[in-house]
């Protein structure tokens, strides 16, 4: 009661002086924070007394340990919440833990009623499973290196015999150039020998041997040289061409018009052959022979 009596006193012996002051200033101006500060300064004597210093001195002690007091308490509490929160904590950390502990063994007893009987039992079985899958792919790709190798050889016997064939055909073009730049019969019956042995069903070699026996005065030889080319190609032209010389080289006359036919009928050329032919000189007169070669001439002849 005596804290509020001297701050109301010491409030009215303030506001008595402000209130000196404005009047000292006059009713048209008004007191500003400077013209107050002056007037504090300028007093002739304290606003206060000693008894109001004392008061004002146990008020600002009385205030500094309640503030030390209100600090106090605001620790203990602070303290008293971390204490509490701590225990939450650690009563919910007791909880999850003993929980999972819980989910463990509910697992476990579901794994025991399927079967899985232990840890040891499925680590088992994952092992079993594994090695059956790593062998089958080690079969699988086993399978497949098998492949892929035996692809390799069939590839690189393709490859040694397109080599080998590639080697024969060069050879067997030597071989005929070398006959075509032969002058003796023998030696170019020779070359196609040579050629027959690395390609014994060439007919172009089977039919130019036969020419060149020819050469040779040797019909017989001839039919069956062109008789065993007409048998590998029955449309080789250059094969009727001298199997029909070789026919008229021993007088069957009709066996050799009729093949000669054939020949023409597979290239006209063989005409124009066929009528300066030495091995056709005795059926100049024959009428089939002359009517199949020479019909442009007799066409003239008539007109």
């Amino acid at each position: 009661m005596i804290r509020y009596f001297l701050a109301f006193v010491f409030s009215l012996a303030f506001a008595t002086t402000l209130q000196a002051q404005q009047q000292q200033l006059g009713p048209d101006k008004e007191l500003t924070a400077e013209d107050v500060e002056e007037s504090i300064k300028t007093l002739e004597k304290p606003m206060y007394t000693p008894f109001v210093e004392l008061y004002l001195l146990d008020e600002s002690k009385a205030l500094r340990k309640e503030m030390q007091d209100t600090r106090a308490e605001l620790i203990e509490k602070v303290v008293e919440k971390e204490l509490s929160v701590a225990d939450k904590s650690m009563s919910y950390a007791t909880d999850t833990v003993t929980y999972f502990f819980y989910l463990i063994a509910g697992a476990t007893s579901i794994l025991v009623v399927i079967g899985w009987n232990s840890i040891r039992d499925m680590r088992n079985q994952l092992t079993s499973l594994a090695e059956k899958r790593v062998n089958e792919l080690v079969v699988e790709y086993e399978q497949r290196l098998k492949f892929i190798e035996e692809q390799l050889q069939q590839k690189s016997e393709i490859i040694h015999q397109n080599q080998a064939e590639i080697e024969r055909t060069n050879e067997v073009h030597a071989l005929w150039l070398k006959a075509s730049q032969e002058t003796s019969q023998q030696n170019k019956i020779a070359a196609y020998d040579q050629i027959l042995d690395l390609r014994p069903d060439d007919v172009e070699a089977l039919s130019y041997k036969a020419d060149a026996v020819l050469e040779m005065r040797e019909p017989l030889w001839a039919i069956s040289l062109c008789q065993r080319a007409l048998k590998l190609a029955p449309d080789n032209g250059h094969a009727h061409y001298q199997l029909a010389c070789a026919y008229a080289e021993i007088g069957r006359w009709e066996d050799a018009v009729v093949t000669l036919e054939k020949a023409i009928d597979i290239s006209e050329a063989y005409r124009d052959d066929a009528s300066v032919d030495p091995s056709f000189e005795q059926l100049q007169d024959h009428e089939t022979f002359r009517n199949l070669v020479f019909i442009d001439q007799d066409d003239s002849t008539d007109a």
